[in-house]
């Protein structure tokens, strides 16, 4: 590619700090944008064609846009769907994607529950706008980084087929340096929360990849439907699980299957732990938050029950490193990545103390990121040619 019209955007991966399962329930969310990213190196195109090499294998797709405009004609059930979907998501919120010819190149773990679909979908809508901010619908047409993230969120639900939340697709799209972002996903009401001085934030990778698709996450958001259902017929204002109180749940005991009430425990007692963290954090006190990281993690073990033997023992090593707050699994379950809080000081000790202590099952030591809050997507400087 000449590099007089070459444009690239990022998009970032993210980490859930504490508020999991809560998002497609109308709860809240701690979510922060992270320093690992997809960016696409591209020229864009005056047609409806996209053509993209990923960096790392050489594999290329190209994708008729126009072929693959709705949900029903373009799903593949491979990568390019979230691509295609996305392009369907813009012109369903009023904007006039294009296409474009790039690379496509990654250091955001796949299958780690931080978000890679989402980091597709915003890194794709920058470059499907021609690297120009995505505009939705009005008088005048305007950058709306919510109408983008749900734009985003539609193609994954609609387009891939995930029934997905919107708290990925809203971390990446409103993601703030050295800050995590307190949503509540009834109303999108949002703010940053920014992280205490002498924190780090590891991510420890369990070794087990997992998949939204192929796993019970679908089955856990219909056992929270049903739980929401039962509640209101015990207490009608009961629209969703946000709605529940835990003096709800001890009047619903024996009206209620325990499974559902189980599910809806968690959903309950996880949005008190999102603002006990949001406070510990607030208040300089990680210590705090980190003894709310761990009661999530039992949590989304006994109640929820999408932890895995290799996550629990991952948490159990991680948190008992010296220097290290707490611990939960972090992203839909049923694999994936830890989550560490750690002492700033101490967390080169702690990374190596997790590598020493847990192995993956293939006997090797985990990935082990230490990453940092950061901004979310967007275009990067403009690329020029080595000379």
């Amino acid at each position: 590619m000449s590099s007089w019209n070459r444009q690239k955007v990022r998009a970032p991966g993210r980490v859930n700090l504490i508020g999991e399962h809560t998002d497609y329930n109308d709860g809240l969310v701690l979510p922060a944008a992270i320093d690992l990213e997809i960016t696409i190196d591209f020229v864009a195109t005056d047609d409806l064609m996209v053509d993209l090499t990923l960096a790392r294998t050489g594999e290329r797709a190209v994708i008729d846009l126009d072929k693959r405009a709705t949900p029903e004609a373009g799903r593949r059930g491979d990568w390019t769907d979230y691509v295609a979907g996305t392009a369907w998501g813009l012109r369903m919120a009023g904007a006039r994607p294009r296409g474009f010819a790039g690379v496509l190149e990654s250091n955001l773990p796949i299958g780690q529950g931080l978000s890679s679909s989402a980091a597709l979908e915003l890194a794709s809508a920058w470059a499907l706008s021609g690297g120009q901010p995505p505009l939705v619908t009005g008088d005048p047409p305007r950058l709306d980084r919510m109408a983008l993230a749900r734009a985003c969120q539609r193609a994954e639900n609609e387009y891939a087929g995930v029934p997905c939340g919107i708290l990925d697709q809203f971390a990446v799209a409103f993601g703030i340096d050295g800050a995590a972002l307190l949503l509540d996903c009834r109303s999108l009401d949002h703010r940053p929360v920014r992280l205490p001085p002498g924190v780090a934030v590891l991510i420890a990778e369990s070794g087990v990849t997992r998949g939204l698709l192929d796993s019970e996450y679908q089955a856990r958001r219909r056992e929270c439907d049903a739980a929401a259902a039962t509640l209101a017929e015990i207490e009608p204002a009961v629209r969703s699980l946000r709605d529940a109180t835990p003096e709800l749940l001890d009047r619903a005991r024996g009206r209620i299957d325990e499974v559902l009430l189980r599910r809806a425990r968690h959903v309950v007692s996880e949005n008190a732990r999102v603002l006990a963290t949001v406070q510990a954090f607030e208040a300089a006190d990680p210590a705090a938050a980190g003894r709310e990281l761990l009661a999530g993690h039992a949590s989304l073990r006994d109640d929820f029950e999408v932890s895995l033997p290799e996550l629990d023992r991952l948490v159990e090593v991680a948190a008992a490193q010296p220097g290290a707050f707490g611990a939960r699994l972090t992203g839909g379950g049923f694999g994936g990545a830890v989550v560490v809080l750690a002492d700033a000081g101490a967390a080169d000790a702690v990374r190596d103390g997790i590598r020493t202590d847990y192995q993956t099952a293939t006997g090797d030591p985990p990935i082990v990121h230490r990453v940092h809050a950061s901004d979310g997507a967007g275009p990067l400087p403009r690329p020029t040619d080595a000379r």
